[in-house]
């Protein structure tokens, strides 16, 4: 009984920290970058990456001379993350708002996509509003940002960050459920 009870406490602490209380499936990550023309990527960011089950599926199509860059703020995850051997994965313990001066850290100025599996709807609105116009900006001319999230509250606020060049799909085989935003930079 307290195994559970201790169980149940951990499960409600994750997904007041972390949003969710369950890893993202293979599914949901699937989903995420099937749009994604990874012949094409040099630099991918990938924002929240929690125990990297979407950042392993990028490691695994990326091309060769690609980098992959996680901006990971939770102690656990980052530690778990930078025990990942592979030598295109940069881990940086900073929060995402922060991207711009990260990527200028490591020699870069822009990127061609970004994968976001923040819990949006539980960050502070200006918080969320700086990492979404931050990111706008390091993005490159049709490059995109990839969200997911379990509610459709973000739609609106992508829509007019992104100049309504946003797409929704939805994927039944994660747990929760989950709506994938793909929000493409324009011009």
């Amino acid at each position: 009984m307290i195994n559970r009870i201790n169980f149940l406490k951990e499960s409600f602490k994750n997904l007041k920290t972390l949003g969710t209380i369950t890893p993202s499936s293979r599914f949901l990550a699937e989903r995420m970058l099937r749009k994604i023309d990874f012949s094409k990527v040099e630099v991918l960011v990938e924002f929240g990456p929690g125990n990297g089950a979407i950042t392993k599926l990028i490691l695994e199509k990326l091309p060769a001379n690609a980098t992959l860059i996680c901006f990971e703020i939770n102690d656990n995850f980052y530690k778990e993350l930078s025990e990942i051997k592979n030598k295109q994965l940069v881990v940086v313990k900073s929060s995402a708002e922060k991207i711009e001066e990260e990527l200028k850290k490591l020699n870069f100025n822009k990127t061609c996509h970004i994968i976001s599996s923040l819990p949006l709807t539980i960050i502070p609105e200006e918080v969320t509003d700086e990492i979404l116009e931050k990111s706008f900006h390091v993005l490159e001319n049709n490059g995109t940002f990839i969200q997911f999230q379990y509610s459709l509250t973000y739609f609106n606020k992508l829509k007019n960050v992104f100049n309504q060049s946003i797409s929704l799909g939805f994927e039944p085989l994660n747990f929760p459920p989950a709506f994938v935003y793909h929000c493409k930079k324009v011009g």
